[in-house]
Formats: C-alpha cells, structure tokens, sequence
C-alpha cells in the first residue's frame, strides 16, 4: 500500500509540473505575440519640412567685375650695346643689377686710345687738307694776274701794230716793222691763251683740295663719333637688369652690355577670352578705355594699384585664343616687370539684374522660388556673369520673390519648406584672421628666410618684416611663407 500511495504521489507531482511548465510556455508565447503586434504598428506618415536660407530678389544696376591674370611689363626699356670693341676701363657706380641709373649720366667708358689716336691723325690731316687749300687759292690768284698782265702785253702789242700800219700808211714804215709788229701781237696772244691754262689748272687744284678737305672733315667727325662710342650714357633714369659685363673685360661690337628697364612706365598685359573681349566693346566697334584694378598677392600682404586699359593686340598669336589687352598702370609702386598679378576689369553696367550666391542657381540655369502655401518652384534664369562666388542673372522673372540661396539634393519644386528669412540690416561679421604667437627660433628663421630673398619687392619685405616682430602674426602669412621655404 504505501508503494501504491507513493507511486500516486509522484505521478501527481509530475502532472503538476508538466501543466505549470505548460501555462508559462502559453503566457511566454502570449507575451511575444504582444510585443509583435506592438513592433508592427506603424504610425501615420507625416511630409517632411525642409528648414532653408531665404533670400528677397531686388533688381538694381550692378557693374560687373571681368577678373583676368596678366604679366607686368615696362613700356620704355632701352638696351645697352657697345658701339665700339675694346677693353673696359670704367664702369658707373652701381653697374649691376638693380641698380639705379639717372638720364644723361656716363656708366661704361670703353679703352679710348685708339679711337683718340684715329682722331689725332684725321685732325692732322685735316689741317694738311686746309693748307694745301690755301696753297690753291693763292696760285689761283697768281694765275689770274699773270693773265691780266698778258692781256695787257696784247693791248700794247694791238697799239704798236696799229702804228707801224698808220706809218707804212704814210710812206714813212716800212713792211718789215709792221711784221715784226704782226709777230709780237701774235705771241702776246699766245701767251694770253697759256696763262688762261694755267687757270683752269689752278681752278681745278682748288676744287681738288676743296674735295679733300670735305674727305677730312669727314674722317673727322668719323673719328670723333668713334671716339663717343667708346662711352655709353643712360637715355632716361631707370633700373639696370641683366648686366653682363666686368670692368676690365673685353666687349665686341654690338655686343650686348645691359638693359634699363623705366620701372615708373609700367603696364600690365592680360588675355581675356572673346566673349569677355565682346563685352569690352563699344558700339562702334572701339575697344573701350575701362578702368582696371592690379593686385599682387606677397606673403599675404597685397601690393595694389590702378590703371586703364590703352590698347590691344593687333593679332592672335599661333595656338592661343581671345585677345591680349594692355593697361597703363598709375603709381605702379612695388610692382616690376615680369610680376604675375590679377586684373579686375570693370565693365559696363547692367541695369535690372539681381546679384545672387552661386549656390542659388542650379546646373540648368534655374533657381528654387518659394510660392504658395510655401512650397518650391523651379524657375529658369539665364547667367549673365560669374563673380567669384555670386552670379549676375536677370530679375525680370523674380522680381520682389524669396529664392532659396543654399541649393541641395534634397529639394526640389513641389517639396515644402520653412523659410528662414535674414533679420533687417543683420550682417556677418567677417572672421577676424587667425593669429600665432611664434617662438623665436621659428620666428627667426622667418625673418631669415624674407631678408635673404631678392626678388622680393622692398616695400613688401618691410611690411612682412614688421608683422613678423609683432607678439601675434597672422596664420596666413606663416603658411605662405613657410609654404615657400617648403617647411
């Protein structure tokens, strides 16, 4: 009996356990069919509103600024060549590269000896020439007495003939006298003939020594031009480049000593492409005297100047497109020749256009307009200038309307956005420039670095200098210059 009750016992137990382990199993499976009917609802779907930067289009009269890159050039360099070969014996003070000359003033002098020797012997023979000159002259003279004095012998040889014929006339002479007399007449006039001979031999003497004493006086001034080759003077004040020549070195004719560029006459050349030439243009087809602005970026530190555009290329060079233009720059101060600089180039102005980021303007020309119950339209605007980071385009069509000014993938016409409208008069404040303070083994070597380049322009180096010995120099000129030492 009590295996019977016990048997009894655990299988009731068993059967307790196996319905609890049931119940659980159904309220677990329950539980889980709770949570996935909770995961599966999904609530009502709602349209996305974009938050963007709104901006008023208002039509104004904008003047475009045509951006270009050109070279500064002299308009007055004169090259130094030797007239004269030799050997160099004097050279100005200063006869080197950059160095200042003033007009009129001497800056080489080549060996004179020769050149004064050849001057020494034409003036000799110069005077030999006017001597024997003289000596023409005066035998001209002789000439022309000994010949008055032989038509004079004529005369009294015509009278005593005409006497001797007036006695034999008489029956006083006799034949004989009056040939005689006839003999005597005859030879005066022989004489006469040979005396004018030795005029014209005199004459002819003369006009000889005439002749060379014009070939002397050539040599002469041959001789002395020579002599002035053999010193160079400057034309005009300016710079001397590319001096090639040591005093004491031997020079060739024509050989090429230096240059002097006129650094106060500059002007600047710089291609522009059709389109942008066409703009340029007046009505009748003359390129228009547009005012123009140069700027040359140095260490951070901008050298800038003025100028007016004078003339253009009269022809397309092989292989290059557009036009060259050149521009008179005014107070060119810092700038040389050689410089690359950017050129800004005022053009005409454009009335009823609207001056926009070029964020605003999509791929197709179009801008986004925010119409009625604040969704986009899409709206196409021809581009009529680029400058930098804005865009010239017509207002006609957007006149008075908010244009989204940051584009993005996401928006489009039709979608719904939240306009965000700049306050009145609110402006951004420009970023004051990054400063560093410089310990001073990297601020030495900086100074070290502008005071050993040459080719930097003196008043630019001084400014450089100067920000460099403040407590705090702008990152900017730190990067470009340790940019150039290739730190």
């Amino acid at each position: 009996m009590q295996f019977l009750r016990r048997s009894l016992v655990g299988l009731f137990l068993l059967s307790l356990t196996i319905g609890i382990l049931a119940w659980a199993g159904h309220v677990f499976y329950g539980a889980l069919q709770a949570r996935w009917a909770a995961d599966s609802f999904a609530p009502p779907a709602r349209e996305r509103v974009f938050a963007v930067n709104v901006i008023t289009v208002d039509p104004s009269t904008i003047s475009p600024v045509l951006t270009a890159f050109g070279e500064v050039r002299s308009r007055r360099t004169l090259e130094l060549r030797s007239s004269a070969a030799g050997r160099i014996v004097e050279l100005a003070d200063g006869f080197e590269d950059g160095g200042a000359v003033q007009a009129g003033q001497r800056l080489v002098r080549i060996d004179p000896q020769n050149a004064q020797a050849a001057r020494d012997v034409a003036r000799t023979d110069l005077a030999e020439a006017e001597a024997e000159l003289r000596d023409a002259s005066r035998g001209l003279d002789l000439a022309r007495d000994e010949l008055g004095s032989a038509e004079e012998q004529v005369e009294l040889r015509d009278r005593a003939l005409a006497r001797q014929q007036n006695l034999l006339s008489r029956g006083v002479g006799t034949d004989a006298a009056v040939e005689t007399a006839e003999l005597a007449v005859s030879a005066a006039r022989q004489a006469v003939l040979s005396r004018r001979q030795a005029i014209a031999t005199a004459e002819a003497r003369v006009d000889q020594a005439r002749t060379s004493l014009e070939r002397r006086r050539i040599a002469l001034t041959e001789a002395e031009r020579n002599l002035a080759d053999t010193e160079i003077f400057a034309g005009f004040a300016g710079t001397l480049a590319e001096v090639s020549v040591v005093e004491g070195g031997l020079v060739a004719n024509n050989e090429r000593l230096a240059q002097i560029v006129d650094t106060d006459a500059l002007e600047v050349a710089f291609r522009v492409s059709t389109p942008q030439y066409a703009r340029l243009l007046e009505e009748d087809g003359g390129l228009i005297t547009a005012d123009v602005d140069v700027s040359l970026d140095v260490f951070g530190v901008d050298l800038t100047t003025t100028g007016r555009i004078t003339r253009e290329s009269a022809a397309v060079g092989a292989g290059q497109t557009g036009r060259l233009l050149f521009a008179r720059l005014d107070q060119a101060k810092g700038l040389r020749p050689g410089d690359f600089v950017t050129v800004k180039v005022g053009e005409p102005p454009l009335e009823g256009v609207a001056l926009l980021p070029a964020t605003a303007v999509g791929s197709f020309a179009s801008v986004l307009v925010v119409g009625a119950e604040d969704r986009l339209e899409e709206i196409h605007v021809p581009v009529l200038r680029r400058q930098e980071d804005d865009v010239i385009v017509p207002a006609d069509r957007i006149a008075g309307r908010q244009i989204v000014a940051e584009r993005s993938p996401l928006l489009g016409a039709g979608i719904k956005v939240r306009p965000i409208v700049p306050e009145n008069g609110q402006t951004a404040a420009a970023a004051a420039p990054e400063m560093l303070e410089l310990t001073e083994e990297r601020r030495a070597r900086l100074v070290a670095f502008i005071e050993g380049n040459e080719g930097m322009p003196a008043e630019a180096k001084a400014r450089v200098l100067a920000q460099l010995q403040q407590p705090m120099v702008p990152a900017q000129v730190v990067e470009r210059i340790e940019a150039r030492m290739g730190g």
